[in-house]
């Protein structure tokens, strides 16, 4: 096995070494990255063991990165583009998998380059789209009405002075609409005071922006449907989150799989006959990053991992099983 040494600089994978534990890649395995981004994951997959990955990502620009690596690893990593909660239709008749992950953060290429406009830090065009569709951060906060916005800050962002700050975005656009990061993150540095914690006072503002524009959640409950019925029996299915609505998604759908919840909820909307014991948790609390990795890396500080193993084989799996 020919191991592969690509490495993409500045591209540090959260909690890698507990998702390596977790999916335990083995020779002849076949696994799926449903977040390849800098292919961090992937790489270190394909290196642990003679296996072969499939590799997802909405973003192009994270695609074609990654045809270096795949021409490196010689007919073992195959390249989808498009979103993960479509892994069914992009990867599905390769299906069953091994080993499934999501790292549902934003990867370090799309926050360190500000043209994509995700950072607040970077000044750039008012983007935040991870793929190249769709409306743009700019659209959403000079059209939105102001109910709509502050509601979007509160719910995605988990900001309490969401309705102070849509007021102030709704009339700073009057006059100038927004076109960059810098314009957008000065006025809301304007209404919201620093804290103690010396988080920047546009972080969750910018979070909340970033996951309307990206249906992330959409995205992650329809993922967490899909994910578990691409599982070989023994197989896991592997999710790194950085906040709590993600968290709380995870958590819930993975325990309705695994028939520890009684009452089927509309942010996991799986059948509840679906729950039974073909599925069991890795673990019942999620792992959390080391004190040595968030030193290396803060942008650690928050990620949880939680694991659902796949126990029996799926009755409702519909992929062809074609060998890749």
């Amino acid at each position: 096995m020919k191991p592969i040494t690509l490495v993409h600089e500045g591209h540090l994978p959260v909690m890698l070494n507990e998702v390596l534990d977790s999916l335990k890649p083995r020779d002849g395995g076949r696994y799926l990255d449903g977040t390849f981004g800098g292919g961090g994951y992937t790489r270190s997959i394909l290196n642990a063991a003679d296996c072969t990955v499939h590799g997802i990502d909405r973003d192009p620009t994270a695609i074609e990165r990654g045809k270096a690596m795949a021409a490196e690893a010689e007919g073992r990593l195959f390249l989808h583009q498009g979103p993960f909660s479509a892994m069914d239709e992009l990867a599905g008749s390769y299906a069953p998998f091994d080993g499934i992950v999501l790292d549902l953060g934003v990867s370090s290429f799309q926050i360190d380059q500000g043209e994509r406009g995700f950072s607040f830090r970077h000044d750039g065009p008012l983007d935040m789209r991870m793929g190249d569709t769709g409306p743009t951060a700019a659209d959403l906060v000079n059209t939105l009405p102001e109910a709509e916005l502050a509601d979007i800050l509160y719910r995605y962002g988990e900001e309490r002075l969401s309705r102070r700050i849509a007021r102030s975005i709704v009339q700073a656009r009057l006059s100038t609409p927004f076109e960059t990061t810098g314009q957008l993150a000065e006025t809301i540095r304007r209404c919201v005071p620093r804290d103690r914690s010396g988080i920047d006072p546009a972080t969750r503002s910018f979070q909340g922006l970033r996951i309307a524009v990206n249906d992330e959640l959409g995205e992650l409950e329809r993922a967490l449907e899909v994910a578990p019925q691409l599982l070989a029996p023994g197989g896991i299915f592997v999710v790194v989150t950085f906040h709590s609505l993600e968290d709380r998604l995870a958590k819930r759908a993975m325990a309705l799989h695994a028939g520890r919840v009684s009452n089927p909820s509309r942010y996991a909307p799986i059948a509840q006959e679906q729950a039974s014991s073909a599925f069991r948790l890795a673990h019942t609390r999620p792992r959390a990053a080391t004190e040595d990795e968030i030193r290396l890396n803060p942008r650690a500080r928050s990620a949880r991992l939680r694991a659902l193993i796949r126990t029996a084989p799926s009755t409702d799996l519909t992929a062809s099983g074609t060998p890749a």
